[in-house]
């Protein structure tokens, strides 16, 4: 389902499916949602009880004064009793719903705290594969948009509801009791607020799906945008950005004025329809008044009550969309937590200590598609075997396509193989937790990542263990001393989101301290250093050489420097796996590898060789 699709989705009213699940979220909070739903009824009967309040003090207290029927001391200290009561129910009515929206606030935020969490949770086990074909705005709208819809269905939009729904019973039990007359002429009109709230009940849900999709398409160009905004400049396409983006933002005014118009519309009318059951009631209950038949107060009563009866009713409305747009967010919030995390942990698995780094790919098959019955064309990897022995250096090479990184996820069980099997330590890695796996490799990425904080932070990723001295000791190995030592806070020194503040080079060279200071008993490096100028790669050189020692290393190579050190070079081709051998073996072969050094790595021996030696006690430089 496409992710505008997916916001076009109108929800029921309600969905006893989703409202049982989603009341299983309020279980840690029951008692305070009982005592808030218990407040429901204490003001119904408060609202119910304040007109008739009136009724008691005009011919009780007034009216039998007025035809001498009472003395006037008796007439006040009753009117002074009604006068006092009815100052109690505004204060208990007002006590009342300050508690139960002091109460149910609390309580939605708490379970929107949960399920922002279970959400995020659940999305950290998620397989890669879902992230490959999910965008990522349509995974931060689930955790903020549609988690803040709820928000308003569970802080007020149920309990409002009720509220609504005892009064307007309350209402119509008190006039009934009253005068059914009267009563039935109060509610001569409810037809017709009942057709015009479903008139605009169509409009506004309209005007709110095509309010949820423009907002979305907004945030999805915001995204794409603000992320490539320096393509945006270098192409000089800002005229044609804000072309586009005035388009969206168009369609998000236009759909925001067709629901203003609607409520613009709909209140008025419930008015005009109120007060035109006022006019009936004072135009018939008057006559009933100067014939006998009814008493002054009741009229008073029954003209508070028709004014009065309406408000809920034009509530009721606005809290019927509330919960839609409510039902349609969480079934989209329920279809991703419903996503499958594939359990990758066997029962007991096999435990990981002192490993040796041997690795052994056995006739190994995976395709990105079709999973369950790949099709010819699908298959990514066919048929790859290799063993790689403890300590060595292998590098992976082969043109875009070929399968080089597709290997390292499979090895770190990002993804599950198809066929065969891979072994470490003559171990099936999938008897291991992943867990446990993934905390014995270190992988230095293309494209270093790091996260908002400190350089500290990013290399230390919260691994308990590493402290300031070992982070500025892999700091300083790569060959980041220098820079390091002129941040006026060092290791410390605040780091922006992406690290965008920093050159390419320092980026990736903060990736490798992180590897680093992990100590990892295998290492990986995917194209670590085609991102860096030859000056930078010249800086690492030493370090990665230490980093080598004693240890499994894997380097899918974009530099020649890289290919000439490895013992073993592992060539694909067309998703397998074709040669495999020393530098020199593999020229002299004549193959793959042969023509693939012509193409690629014969100029860049020729550059290497024209550059000098780097000077580990200069500064680093501020940009590639």
């Amino acid at each position: 389902m496409s992710a505008q699709h997916e916001e076009e989705k109108l929800g029921k009213i309600y969905d006893t499916r989703l409202v049982r699940r989603l009341g299983g979220y309020f279980k840690p909070y029951w008692k305070r949602v009982t005592v808030a739903l218990a407040i429901s009824f204490a003001v119904a009967g408060l609202s119910a009880a304040m007109p008739y309040l009136f009724h008691v003090g005009i011919d009780y207290a007034i009216d039998p004064v007025v035809h001498h029927k009472l003395a006037l001391g008796a007439g006040l200290r009753l009117l002074g009793w009604v006068s006092l009561a009815y100052l109690a129910a505004l204060v208990l009515s007002f006590a009342a719903l300050y508690g139960q929206v002091l109460i149910m606030q609390t309580v939605g935020q708490n379970v929107m705290y949960d399920l922002r969490r279970e959400i995020f949770g659940h999305m950290q086990k998620l397989p890669f594969g879902y992230f490959d074909h999910t965008p990522v705005g349509r995974l931060i709208t689930r955790v903020t948009t549609d988690v803040n819809a709820l928000n308003d269905l569970f802080a007020s939009g149920v309990v409002s509801m009720l509220n609504d729904a005892f009064v307007l019973v309350g209402f119509v039990g008190v006039m009934l009791w009253l005068n059914w007359r009267l009563a039935l002429l109060t509610l001569a009109v409810l037809p017709l607020i009942m057709g015009v709230t479903w008139v605009f009940r169509g409009y506004v849900r309209d005007a709110d799906r095509r309010i949820r999709v423009s907002i979305a398409r907004i945030n999805s160009f915001l995204q794409e945008h603000i992320s490539g905004m320096s393509v945006v400049q270098l192409f000089n396409r800002e005229r044609k950005a804000r072309e586009l983006f005035e388009e969206r933002n168009r369609a998000y005014l236009e759909a925001y004025k067709d629901a203003i118009m609607a409520y613009a519309l709909f209140y008025p009318s419930v008015e005009f329809l109120a007060f035109l059951a006022i006019a009936l009631v004072f135009w018939y209950g008057g006559g009933q008044v100067l014939t006998g038949a009814v008493q002054i107060g009741i009229l008073v009563a029954f003209m508070q009550y028709a004014q009065r009866f309406f408000r809920p009713i034009q509530d009721l409305s606005e809290k019927f969309n509330i919960m839609q747009t409510a039902m349609a967010s969480s079934e989209r919030i329920f279809r991703l937590l419903d996503e499958p995390a594939p359990v990758l942990a066997p029962a007991q698995p096999a435990r990981l200590a002192g490993i040796r780094g041997e690795i052994e790919f056995r006739n190994v098959w995976f395709s990105y598609r079709n999973a369950a019955n790949p099709a010819e064309e699908d298959w990514v990897l066919r048929d790859v075997s290799f063993h790689i022995h403890p300590g060595e250096m292998i590098a992976v090479v082969g043109h875009t396509g070929a399968g080089k990184t597709t290997t390292i996820q499979l090895l770190l069980r990002f993804y599950e193989i198809q066929r065969g099997q891979i072994l470490l330590d003559g171990v099936d890695i999938r008897q291991f937790d992943p867990l446990d796996l993934r905390r014995h490799f270190g992988v230095v990425l293309q494209d270093p990542f790091l996260f908002s904080g400190t350089i500290e932070s990013n290399v230390r990723l919260g691994t308990e263990g590493i402290d300031s001295a070992r982070v500025g000791a892999a700091l300083r190995e790569v060959g980041l001393g220098p820079w390091i030592d002129k941040l006026p806070n060092g290791i410390a020194t605040p780091v922006s989101e992406r690290g965008a503040t920093f050159s390419v080079g320092q980026r990736q060279l903060i990736s490798f301290a992180r590897a680093l200071a992990h100590r990892p008993e295998i290492l990986i490096l995917d194209e670590a250093t085609s991102s860096v100028d030859t000056q930078t790669e010249l800086l690492i050189r030493e370090a990665l050489e230490r980093m080598f020692s004693g240890r499994t290393s894997i380097v899918i190579a974009h530099r020649l420097s890289t290919v000439q050190r490895a013992d073993r070079i592992l060539v694909f081709h067309r998703s397998r796996l074709r040669e495999q051998g020393t530098h020199q073996q593999l020229l002299a072969l004549g193959g793959i590898y042969s023509r693939l050094y012509q193409l690629q790595y014969r100029d860049q021996e020729v550059r290497v060789g024209s550059v000098a030696g780097p000077d580990l006690s200069a500064p680093l430089p501020a940009s590639d």
